[in-house]
């Protein structure tokens, strides 16, 4: 399928470049280019067929998003690099001596040899043979009565009518549709342009009456090329470069995967949920079941070929619960329907900007169905609440259009069905004779299976883990389950088009990965972690001293604030709590200064919530006053986890006064755990300058000599969107940025800014600003004047649609940083993408793995799910808890620092033991976790809600070219961090 053509993409990608420069003249910095203008055909007239379909939209290609790399979206967007796996060195230069990539770096050519050999079984199945037959590509446009052929809903009426059936010449030759503009046969049609008009009203048995709407639909098919699978196996075999015939194949092969499961069972994307499943209720009116997740890709399979698998695991879906709305209100709201007539009448004085209205936008768009007509059902979708209720809310009479009539009276008098008064009644989707159509909540049902979008409460988050998470014998037994389902053997799609799938699993060579050597601090019992300590991947930390301690910032003057409440611990429980605090903390290497009149004891004070801020600012003073300096550590015990008065408190210690703070639950303040105590001195001790523990590798030495020599920095940034749900489409993201602040790694600095709203990559001015200031903060205390020689940019979550913005934007900006510092050299780049949203899973042959049979920490995947060309590789570097362990995949897609596969994969693993607060490894690179935390904690710092006498920030309008929002959103920057004592010089995020 053609792109844009050369001109069109030589157009359009003139103004792209152009508003990356430098130059501060030429764009507002929080602002990226534009997104492409795509050209739409118009739904409603006649469709002229100029192209084929066009895939430069992102949306047309998530479901094969796994195939493409960036050449192929490249490729996909009509830009003017195209990418062949034997020309990856390729690059191609922008300015400013920085090249951006026209492919990823290649997969070495040796794998990884180090380390212990072990058998793994993924849960990926191989394609044994591939459609060798040919396969027609339609595309399909629909025109007629409707308004709006947008609708999926009314486009899968046209395609699966009766009349739209026999004209294709189902079922004896099947069809597949992308439900959308696609569709593939394996007969041709007897014209290239073919058109088929249907009745629905006919159809159904109900003629269009006069004066209606009519019901009838023209669905136009157009031949546009057949399927070329030999371009596809030459490209696997990295003869062929990317090319659009080769993105229609994989396209072809996904939806003819999902056809039949998408006819059986509910399906949400890739997953399939078959109805009829077992139900566990997670409380709030949602319930939670399993299905089966499955998604085609290409891969370099167990026995080292270049071919296509299918990725299966478990699905756990949220749906709402079918019963009355009425009930579901309730349950959102936990409170009986008197009470909520009660916050309804009591919100109604402002409806507009009233937190009843925000919190019942979670039942927007969903469908309900009538209840009180008997025997027939009436699907609705809702739209929104109105400050009416029955006795408000009026339309006009169907028996006397001069007049208006309530929907309380008409209920009553039509069906005599007495509507519950003093409730918001519920406006839908659809409009009828071009008026809005009300309902009472109390005749509404929720429709079974459908999907629960907005993020789950503390409670339903519990109970979702309790159902989600299961251990390796549990897991393996439910991908069997879902390859049953999907019962491929059996699938008239597969059969009727030539495609087969090896009904078992993949089973590769994986590798264990030698441990680093962990040290802790001189005087310790035992310095160094004991091999068997390694292979568990838990330790503890009794008898051993930190790393590094606090000696440039020993706790000298100190406050504890109890929160007053039900079950705040009495003052002697909190006395004995710090006396053991002081006495395991400096056990472990922590200093506390001894005050002459107060020796090691803090103040210590009861606070109450309903003073705010200024319980803080209390505090503050009478620490301060005690020991006649400013306090440099803040304790609070609080009696619940709310996350509210956390942020408050931290709002007020990070904004107001820039002091280190801690904030411990009164139930383990009361039970004064020692190893809970010292997972506090831990956090204590990052947040005063120090680090828990160093790893210094055995490997690298000897694969890459010269590595520790080479100035290095690492980076780490995650950018964090709001939650879907009611109040996300203004809400903010938040860019968090790390970067290592001492020669070992083990600590880092940390930035974080809003980032637009859904703005993916991080803003011009966010890396300028931010990633700036840490950069010079590095070449000052640890580059001795100079820039390091390379930098490993660790960038969390993003797609592969988006590695090339990345490149583009993001690793530019951070050069042109570097170039603002006075460096005539720029660093070189290796950056890799950390991905935790994959469903690939190991199981470990049995007694190979832990107790669990997890993998053990440190466990390699470089085949069998890997990309065939790319340098990706899968590793699991922690010990799971619970449920079967997740491996990270990351993805290299720079590598101007030219660092050795077992160079790269040991440095990952080996630093995920730095993790400053826990005693265990970590399954994420810490420079990722890090900015994870401080994007989480950063929340704290919103301006919209500021501390007493806190100044509100102009607001930032911020937009990306790669962001998903469509619209302007005014987003409110942070306010800004208190940095007089040098907080954000520590880790004040742990």
């Amino acid at each position: 399928m053609a792109g844009p053509n050369k001109k069109h993409a030589q157009a359009e990608k003139k103004p792209e470049r152009s508003s990356n420069g430098s130059s501060s003249d030429s764009r507002d910095p929080t602002q990226r280019s534009m997104p492409k203008s795509i050209p739409r055909l118009d739904g409603n007239r006649d469709p002229s067929f100029g192209t084929v379909v066009d895939y430069t939209r992102p949306t047309d290609l998530k479901n094969i998003s796994e195939f493409l790399g960036l050449g192929g979206w490249y490729q996909a967007r009509g830009d003017m690099m195209s990418y062949n796996p034997r020309h990856a060195n390729i690059s191609i230069d922008i300015d400013y001596q920085m090249t951006i990539p026209s492919a990823l770096p290649q997969r070495p050519k040796n794998f990884n040899t180090f380390g212990k050999e072990c058998g793994i079984m993924l849960n990926t199945f191989n394609i044994t043979k591939t459609p060798d037959t040919i396969v027609h590509q339609y595309d399909v446009h629909f025109t007629g009565d409707a308004k709006d052929y947008t609708k999926r809903v009314l486009l899968k009426k046209i395609w699966r009518s009766k009349g739209v059936k026999a004209a294709l010449g189902e079922p004896l030759n099947l069809w597949v549709w992308d439900g959308n503009k696609l569709a593939w046969s394996g007969k041709r049609l007897d014209r290239d342009d073919t058109r088929i008009t249907v009745d629905l009203d006919d159809e159904e048995g109900r003629p269009t009456k006069e004066g209606q709407r009519g019901n009838k639909h023209t669905i136009h098919l157009r031949h546009t090329r057949k399927v070329d699978f030999n371009h596809m196996t030459a490209f696997l075999n990295g003869q062929a470069t990317w090319s659009n015939e080769c993105i229609d194949t994989i396209n072809f092969f996904d939806h003819v995967m999902r056809e039949w499961p998408s006819q059986q069972y509910t399906q949400i994307k890739k997953s399939f949920f078959q109805r009829g499943e077992q139900r566990f209720d997670l409380g709030g009116g949602v319930e939670a079941f399993k299905g089966v997740f499955a998604s085609l890709r290409p891969v370099l399979d167990d026995k080292f070929n270049k071919s296509l698998s299918v990725n299966v695991d478990v699905a756990n879906g949220t749906f709402w619960r079918t019963q009355e709305l009425t009930r579901a209100v309730g349950q959102v709201f936990n409170c009986t329907p008197p009470q909520f007539q009660t916050r309804f009448k009591q919100a109604r004085s402002d409806w507009k900007n009233s937190h009843l209205k925000k919190d019942l936008r979670v039942f927007r768009r969903v469908g309900v169905s009538t209840t009180h007509l008997k025997g027939e059902q009436v699907m609705w979708t809702i739209d929104d609440f109105e400050n009416k209720d029955v006795n408000e809310a009026t339309f006009p009479d169907p028996d006397d259009r001069t007049r208006q009539i309530t929907i309380a009276r008409y209920f009553k008098n039509k069906y005599n069905v007495n509507c519950m008064p003093g409730i918001p009644v519920v406006r839908m989707t659809k409009k009828i004779r071009g008026g809005a159509v009300y309902m009472p909540m109390d005749v509404l049902k929720i429709d079974a299976n459908q999907r629960y979008n907005t993020k789950l409460s503390d409670t339903q988050t519990s109970n979702m883990i309790k159902f989600a998470v299961t251990l390796p014998k549990e897991r393996w037994a439910a991908v069997q389950q879902g390859v049953r389902l999907l019962n491929w053997a059996n699938d008239p799609y597969l059969k009727h088009y030539g495609l087969q799938v090896n009904p078992n699993a993949a089973k590769v060579k994986a590798r264990i990965l030698p441990s680093p050597a962990v040290h802790f601090g001189a005087g310790s019992r035992e310095a160094q972690l004991k091999p068997a300590d390694m292979i568990a991947g838990r330790w503890r930390l009794d008898g051993r001293k930190f790393a590094v301690n606090n000696k440039d910032r020993p706790i000298k003057a100190w406050g504890v604030c109890c929160v007053v409440g039900r079950g705040a611990p009495p003052p002697p429980a909190v006395a004995t709590f710090f006396q053991k605090f002081v006495q395991i903390y400096e056990s472990h290497g922590g200093l506390v200064s001894a005050h002459p009149q107060h020796g090691k004891t803090p103040w210590m004070g009861p606070g109450n919530l309903s003073d705010g801020g200024e319980m803080v600012q209390k505090v503050w003073n009478q620490t301060g006053n005690r020991y006649n300096i400013p306090p440099n550590l803040l304790f609070f015990i609080v009696n619940d986890r709310n996350i509210d008065v956390y942020r408050r408190i931290k709002k007020s210690c990070d904004i107001r006064f820039g002091v280190a703070s801690q904030v411990l639950q009164a139930k383990h303040v009361m039970s004064a755990s020692p190893q809970y105590i010292s997972n506090v001195c831990m956090k204590v001790n990052a947040k005063l300058g120090g680090c828990t523990s160093v790893a210094k590798s055995n490997l690298i030495p000897k694969v890459a000599p010269k590595s520790a020599s080479i100035p290095t920095m690492v980076v780490g940034a995650d950018v964090s969107h709001p939650a879907p749900g009611a109040g996300s489409g203004e809400a903010a993201s938040f860019a968090a940025i790390t970067v290592s602040a001492d020669p070992h790694f083990a600590k880092y600095w940390a930035e974080v800014q809003t980032n637009g709203n859904r703005v993916e990559m991080v803003t011009t001015s966010n890396i300028d600003e931010h990633f700036g200031f840490m950069a010079k903060n590095w070449m000052q205390r640890i580059g001795r004047g100079k820039p390091p020689q390379r930098v490993l940019y660790i960038r969390d979550g993003v797609s592969e649609g988006q590695y090339a913005a990345v490149l583009e934007e993001e690793v530019r900006d951070m050069k042109e940083c570097f170039k603002k510092l006075g460096c005539k050299e720029l660093p070189k780049f290796t950056v890799v993408i950390a991905g935790k949203r994959h469903h690939i899973r190991f199981f470990p042959d049995v007694g190979k793995g832990d107790r669990n049979n997890n993998p053990l920490p440190g466990t390699l995947v470089e085949s069998g799910c890997t990309h065939p060309f790319e340098f990706d590789f899968y590793l699991c570097s922690h010990v799971a808890i619970k449920g079967t362990a997740r491996p990270i995949h990351y993805q290299c897609i720079l590598n101007e620092g030219e660092w050795l596969a077992p160079e790269l994969q040991s440095f990952i693993f080996e630093h995920s033991y730095h993790y400053v607060r826990s005693t265990t490894p970590v399954s994420l690179h810490p420079a990722v976790y890090y900015a994870h935390l401080a994007a989480d904690r950063s929340r704290a710092h919103m301006s919209d809600n500021p501390v007493s006498s806190g100044k509100k920030e102009s607001k930032a309008d911020q937009q990306s070219s790669t962001g998903s929002s469509s619209r302007n959103v005014e987003i409110a920057p942070l306010m800004a961090m208190q940095n007089a004592r040098g907080l954000k010089e520590v880790m004040w995020y742990i």
